[in-house]
C-alpha cells in the first residue's frame, strides 16, 4: 500500500524486507506509485509506466520464491521472480551472465549477517503464454490435487531464468539478545537456531548474539555426515545401493562416536535445509528403509541436544515444524519455539509452548501463540521470573491442597477400626463441609497465587535456579509418594493421640471430635505457614480469616437454637463451648499440633544442613550483599599512585565527543528479526 504524506510516499508491506527494498528503489529513481488488482503504476527516473499484471506465482514454504508475470507498456511479456539463491539459481539459463560475481557478492554479504534475495527475469513468448495461462487457470480451478498442478505450472514457466541481481538487507538484533542467550543457557535451557538465512549469515549471527564462541568446533558438511550416515554392507543384490544400518554398530567413525560419548560440550552443529530434508524424510512403507530412517532422525537429534548450540539455516517453515516434532518425540521434554513472522507459525504450533514477538513482521506469529513479547530480551524475565515462580506455586498448591485432604480423610480410617467399620464419622457433619471449603481453603490459595521463593532480581541474577523445574524436584513421583507419607503419619498423630489421652477420662464423643478437629486445622495451618518463603498481608489475612472462621462457625454451629430448629442436621449443642473452656483439651491440642509438625521441622533442617540447595545460597549472597553494599565503601584511587587518568571518557572541548556519547552517529534501529533467529528452546 501507498500513502501520501507531507509530499512523501509512503510504503505499508507484508514485510520489512520489501518495505526496505521499495525505499531503496524509490531513493534511486524508481518509484512505485500506485497498486490496483490487476496494475502496478512505476515512476522509472521521471517517466510514469503502467504494467499490466497478468499471473502471479504466489510465495510457499516449499517454493522458497515468488514471481510476477507481466505485460510492459511496450506490449511483451516478461517474469520477474525473486526468491533465495538456492532456488533461483537453479533456475538459471546456461548462459545467464553475472553469475559468479553474484555468488561472491552473495558470500560477502552473508559475511556482514545481511539477509540475501536473488532477482531474475525471463521474456514470454505471446504463444507460450497463451498456453500456460491455460493450464494456470485449469489448475487453479481444480478441486483434487490443486497445490500439485499449480507447482508443475509454476515449475514450467519459472526456468531459463537471466539473473538480474541481488539484494542485502541489514537484519539487526535487538537490544538485549545476547545477553539473554547467554543467561538462559546458564538456566539449562538448550537453545537451537531455526532459520531460513544462507549459513554464512546465520553462523555469523550465531557469533553476534553470543550462541557461538570462538573455542567452539562446527560440526558441518562431512564430518556430520559421516557422523549421522550408518555403516554400510555389501551386498550385490541391493542393486540402487540403499545404506542399511549395521547391527553392531550404528556410528560409522570411531572419532565420531568419541565425540559423541563425550558429550560435544564445545561443539556447535550446523546443518542446511537440503542435509536436514534428508533427515526428515520418512519413507510409508513397511520395509527396512522406514526403521533406518527412524534411526537416523533419532541419532541425529542425540547428537544435537549433546551440543550447547544448533544452527539449522536455509530451512522451510515447514522443516522448523517437523525439527519441533523430532525434538518432542525423541527426547521427551518441553519445547518452547519463539518467532515474530508468517514463516514462524507451524514451529509456534506445534511446540509445547508458542511465544509470538510482536515485531514489524506482522502480528501472524502473535495471534498463533499461547504468549506475546514486545522484544525477545522479555523471554528471561517471562521464562526465569514468571515462569518459575509459577512453577513454584502450582507444586506447593498441589503438594500441600493433597497434604491436607489426605490427612483429614485418613483420620476416618483409623477412627473405622473403633468404631466397627459403622457410619460413625470421627467429625461432624458441617466440619466435613467446611474444612476444604472453608477452613483450609485460604492459606493455599494465596500460597498458591503470591508465593515465591526469591525475588525477580536474584531469579535473574541467578538462572541456575531454573533447573529446580527442569528435574522436577518440587513435584513428581517422590514428593507425591513423600507427601502420602506425611499425610499418613500426620493422621496417625491426630487421631491417637487425642484417642490415648481420652481413653481413661470421662470426656465424651463429642468433646475428642472437637479436640481431633480442632487439632487438625490447627496443624494444616501451621503446617503451610512453615512452608510460605515470602510472607505478605494477603497470606497473613489467610491464615487469620480460618482460624477466625473455624470457631466463629464452630460456636454457631453448635449452638442450642440451631439444634431445637433441627436437632436431625445440628447434633453438637454446645459441644465446642464445653470443650474448649477445658485446660486439658488445650493441653490434648498444643501436644498434637507440636508432634504433627517436628517431621517437618526436623526434615527441613536436615536439608537446609545436609544438603544446602542454590536458593540457600542465594538468600545468604543477598543477605552477604546487603549489608556491603550499605556498610562498607571503598575507593579504587590510590594516593600514592604516580599516574591519574582523566575522569572524562570523551573529548572535553565540543566536538565529536558528544556526537559520540548521544549515539545519535550510530543507527540504533531495533530490528524485530534479532528474535526471529530463536527457534527452538528446550525448557527441559
Amino acid at each position: 500500500m501507498v500513502e501520501e504524506k507531507d509530499g512523501v510516499l509512503l510504503y505499508q508491506a507484508a514485510s520489512p524486507d520489501e518495505e526496505a527494498l521499495v525505499t531503496a528503489a524509490r531513493n534511486l529513481g524508481f518509484v512505485f506509485l500506485s497498486r490496483t488488482q490487476d496494475s502496478v503504476t512505476v515512476s522509472e527516473l521521471g517517466v510514469e509506466r503502467h504494467y499490466h499484471v497478468l499471473a502471479m506465482l504466489d510465495f510457499s514454504s516449499q517454493r522458497r520464491r515468488m514471481s510476477v508475470l507481466v505485460r510492459e507498456p511496450e506490449g511483451g511479456l516478461k517474469l520477474y521472480c525473486k526468491g533465495a539463491d538456492i532456488v533461483i539459481f537453479e533456475r538459471l539459463a546456461p548462459d545467464s551472465p553475472h553469475r559468479d560475481a553474484t555468488e561472491k557478492a552473495l558470500d560477502g554479504f552473508a559475511e556482514e549477517t545481511l539477509r540475501t534475495l536473488c532477482l531474475a527475469g525471463r521474456s514470454v513468448e505471446e504463444g507460450f503464454y497463451r498456453e500456460w495461462i491455460g493450464e494456470h487457470h485449469r489448475a487453479n480451478m481444480a478441486t483434487q490435487g490443486r497445490e500439485q498442478e499449480l507447482a508443475a505450472a509454476y515449475e514450467r514457466i519459472e526456468n531459463n531464468l537471466t539473473l538480474l541481481g541481488a539484494t542485502a538487507i541489514e537484519d539487526r538484533l535487538q537490544e538485549g539478545v545476547p545477553k539473554t542467550i547467554r543467561t538462559l543457557k546458564r538456566a539449562g535451557i538448550k537453545i537451537w537456531v531455526l532459520t531460513g538465512d544462507k549459513k554464512e549469515t546465520a553462523v555469523n549471527i550465531g557469533y553476534s548474539c553470543k550462541l557461538l564462541s570462538s573455542d567452539m568446533t562446527i560440526l558441518q558438511g562431512k564430518d556430520l555426515r559421516t557422523l549421522l550416515e550408518p555403516a554400510q554392507e555389501n551386498n550385490s543384490s541391493n542393486s540402487n545401493n540403499t545404506p542399511r544400518l549395521s547391527k553392531e554398530t550404528g556410528w560409522a567413525n570411531q572419532e565420531l562416536l568419541d565425540l559423541h560419548k563425550l558429550g560435544a560440550q564445545r561443539k556447535a552443529l550446523v546443518i542446511t535445509g537440503p542435509e536436514l530434508e534428508f533427515i526428515l524424510q520418512a519413507s510409508d512403507s513397511a520395509g527396512g528403509v522406514h526403521g533406518q530412517q527412524m534411526e537416523l532422525q533419532k541419532r541425529f537429534v542425540e547428537l544435537a541436544s549433546s551440543c550447547p548450540a544448533v544452527i539449522c539455516c536455509r530451512v522451510t517453515p515447514l522443516q522448523k515444524a517437523r525439527m519441533v516434532e523430532l525434538v518432542r518425540q525423541y527426547q521427551g521434554v518441553v519445547t518452547l519455539a519463539i518467532g515474530d513472522g508468517a514463516n514462524d507459525v507451524n514451529m509456534i504450533k506445534t511446540a509445547h509452548i508458542g511465544v509470538g514477538i510482536s515485531g514489524q513482521e506482522g502480528l501472524q506469529a502473535v495471534q498463533c501463540s499461547d504468549y506475546s513479547i514486545a522484544q525477545f530480551r522479555f523471554l528471561q524475565r517471562l521464562l526465569l521470573v514468571h515462569g518459575r515462580w509459577s512453577y513454584i506455586r502450582i507444586c506447593k498448591y498441589l503438594r500441600f491442597f493433597l497434604f491436607k485432604t489426605l490427612s483429614f480423610t485418613f483420620v476416618h480410617i483409623w477412627h473405622s477400626f473403633f468404631n466397627g467399620f459403622t457410619a460413625l464419622r470421627v467429625f461432624e457433619n458441617w466440619f466435613i463441609t467446611f474444612y476444604t471449603v472453608l477452613y483450609t481453603s485460604f492459606p493455599v490459595l494465596t500460597m498458591g497465587l503470591l508465593e515465591r521463593d526469591v525475588s525477580d532480581r536474584a531469579s535473574l541474577q541467578c538462572p541456575e535456579l531454573y533447573r529446580v523445574g527442569q528435574y522436577q524436584e518440587l513435584f513428581g513421583y517422590r514428593v507425591f509418594g513423600v507427601t502420602m507419607l506425611h499425610a499418613l503419619l500426620t493422621s496417625l498423630i491426630l487421631f491417637f493421640i487425642p484417642f490415648g489421652a481420652f481413653l481413661s477420662s470421662s470426656h465424651d464423643y463429642q468433646t475428642f471430635a472437637v479436640t481431633v478437629a480442632t487439632s487438625a486445622v490447627f496443624t494444616v495451618t501451621a503446617e503451610i505457614a512453615l512452608q510460605i518463603w515470602t510472607w505478605s498481608l494477603p497470606n497473613a489475612l489467610a491464615i487469620l480469616l480460618s482460624i477466625v472462621s473455624y470457631f466463629t462457625l464452630t460456636f454457631m454451629l453448635h449452638s442450642f437454637k440451631l439444634h431445637q430448629a433441627w436437632p436431625k442436621d445440628f447434633l453438637f449443642p454446645g459441644a465446642s463451648l464445653n470443650a474448649l473452656r477445658d485446660p486439658y483439651m488445650w493441653l490434648i491440642v498444643l501436644l498434637t499440633v507440636t508432634v504433627c509438625l517436628l517431621p517437618s521441622l526436623a526434615a527441613r533442617a536436615l536439608d537446609t544442613v545436609l544438603r544446602p540447595p542454590d536458593l540457600h545460597r542465594v538468600h545468604s549472597s543477598e543477605g552477604q550483599g546487603m549489608s556491603v553494599s550499605a556498610v562498607e565503601l571503598r575507593t579504587g584511587f590510590r594516593r600514592d599512585q604516580p599516574q591519574r587518568r582523566s575522569s572524562y571518557a570523551f573529548s572535553q572541548e565540543r566536538g565529536f565527543g558528544e556526537r559520540i556519547a548521544s549515539g545519535t552517529s550510530l543507527g540504533k534501529g531495533k530490528g524485530s528479526r534479532g528474535a526471529r533467529r530463536q527457534g527452538l528452546g528446550e525448557q527441559q
